[in-house]
């Protein structure tokens, strides 16, 4: 009865490792953070392509999909903050700002398959 028992979990709680996380930090430019080695000073901007999150010390890299919500997110983060591109103070400021970030999806070693990215 205990095989039996163990042999049907097992399955339960690969299924359950297998679904979704989120993680919550600090959104950095990937590229920056390969050719430094730290986070400092690879603040995320709107013109960057690869990012990464910083979540309480350790770097997850975005994959490709990631990327792609994280740069949405972060054109449509810099339309609400600005109102409209007419002021350039208010974009290079935003530049400049530690970006955070909440990422919901699976890790698959230092790299999460990102299923939504909210920049905050």
């Amino acid at each position: 009865m205990r095989k039996i028992l163990s042999v049907c979990t097992l399955p339960l709680a690969f299924a359950t490792m297998a679904l979704g996380a989120s993680w919550s930090g600090k959104l950095i430019d990937a590229d920056c953070y390969a050719m430094q080695q730290k986070a400092t000073g690879c603040e995320a901007t709107s013109s960057t392509t690869a990012f990464a999150l910083d979540s309480s010390g350790k770097v997850y890299k975005l994959d490709a999909a990631g990327n792609q919500k994280a740069a949405t997110a972060m054109k449509n983060r810099a339309d609400r903050s600005t109102g409209s591109s007419s002021t350039t103070g208010a974009s290079s400021k935003m530049a400049t700002k530690e970006i955070t970030a909440k990422v919901e999806g699976t890790e698959s070693g230092d790299t999460i398959t990102a299923t939504s990215v909210d920049v905050q």
